[in-house]
């Protein structure tokens, strides 16, 4: 008889403390959806999985079973509870049957942190790996940010609590990890922090 495979995360436990905290975010549903972002059987079937309104361009909206976030003009990523994942992706598949699109569970192949700490902290983390204005006024609650971290392709955004969740792919788990955990180094904070 075989065993049942045990999901795990990347990096079982991961966490590093220093100006800002790092840490894996455990196992999190992640579903790719790829299709006409204006299609109304596309909305309603997203609306009905997740209970989040479509976010516009580099945005994510939250809803009662989960998040959505605008990934490219026919991608979005919904993020879900890793036990919900599959079913999540057969009922988009069923409402979307006649629509060109397709849902993938990418929970697996996906690994997420989250970057917390006081005022800016988190902030500064990300600037120092992505080309992106992180200013307050430029990138707030409800932004998405699909990017380079270093040398590798990821995502991110922040939460209403000041702390950023980073999705990267699980090959490059340890990388992104050591990469965050690097840039929040107890001593490397801007000097006006």
């Amino acid at each position: 008889m075989s065993e049942a495979i045990k999901a795990t995360s990347a990096l079982e436990g991961f966490a590093s403390t220093g100006f800002a905290s790092v840490r894996e975010a455990g196992l999190t549903g992640m579903i790719t959806l790829r299709g006409d972002l204006a299609d109304k059987a596309l909305i309603k079937a997203v609306k009905d999985a997740t209970g989040a309104a479509m976010p516009e361009q580099r945005k994510i909206t939250t809803g009662t079973s989960g998040k959505v976030a605008w990934m490219s003009p026919d991608e979005l990523l919904l993020v879900v509870d890793h036990a919900q994942a599959p079913g999540v992706v057969d009922a988009l598949s069923t409402a979307l049957k006649d629509q060109f699109a397709m849902a993938v569970n990418v929970s697996d192949a996906r690994v997420m942190f989250e970057v917390s700490g006081e005022g800016a902290a988190p902030r500064e983390v990300l600037a120092k790996l992505a080309p992106v204005d992180l200013a307050t006024e430029s990138f707030g609650v409800g932004d998405v940010r699909r990017t380079r971290l270093a040398q590798v392709a990821g995502a991110f955004w922040v939460e209403e609590d000041g702390a950023f969740r980073v999705v990267a792919f699980r090959s490059v788990a340890q990388y992104v990890g050591d990469l965050l955990a690097q840039a929040a180094e107890t001593g490397s904070a801007p000097e006006y922090l």
